[in-house]
């Protein structure tokens, strides 16, 4: 019951996060929204008791992919020349957000994993079999790299990726008659 409750939690976060993504009007805000929607796919994926593609879920999509749109976006001049004051009129929203968030987290854990049950005696985490996630892991990094699985599509998101950083630093780029006029 308890992980149909956190299920229903994410996917209201993450569909909340990706209407936003597509309505909102100030690209920063949008690509926060980006971040946030990342946050609860991996969640979801934790949940369906995958933590592999969970992590990579957090490692590649918020650790590269949000990062890049949002150093694309901080180096374009555009965003950098608006007279927008530099403090947060939003640090109460904020708090209260960050507080809900800890609060959540915490039953989520005491919840799932007690760290002391009813009758007092300590208990671990449940065991998984050494053998399933090494083979499951070996299986997936097989896959990334064997002609036949996924090497293609993998190698098109490299190029992909390093497609919109060449993109971002020529558009960020100064250009001459741009340097006379300021």
């Amino acid at each position: 019951m308890s992980q149909q409750i956190v299920f229903f939690i994410l996917a209201a976060i993450t569909l909340t996060s990706a209407i936003v993504v597509v309505t909102m009007r100030n690209l920063f805000h949008a690509a926060l929204a980006l971040m946030v929607s990342f946050v609860g796919v991996a969640g979801i994926y934790v949940l369906l008791e995958a933590p592999f593609l969970g992590m990579a879920q957090l490692l590649v999509y918020i650790g590269a992919i949000s990062i890049l749109i949002i150093f694309a976006i901080m180096m374009t001049r555009r965003l950098m020349q608006t007279n927008e004051t530099p403090f947060n009129s939003q640090a109460i929203g904020a708090l209260v957000g960050a507080v809900l968030t800890l609060a959540i987290l915490v039953v989520v854990i005491v919840r799932l994993y007690p760290m002391i049950p009813a009758d007092g005696a300590l208990q671990s985490a449940p065991q998984v079999d050494p053998a399933t996630l090494q083979s499951s892991v070996a299986r997936l990094g097989r896959s990334f790299v064997s002609a036949e699985a996924y090497v293609l599509p993998f190698e098109l998101a490299s190029v992909l990726l390093l497609a919109a950083l060449v993109g971002s630093i020529i558009i960020a780029w100064p250009h001459s008659g741009e340097e006379e006029n300021e």
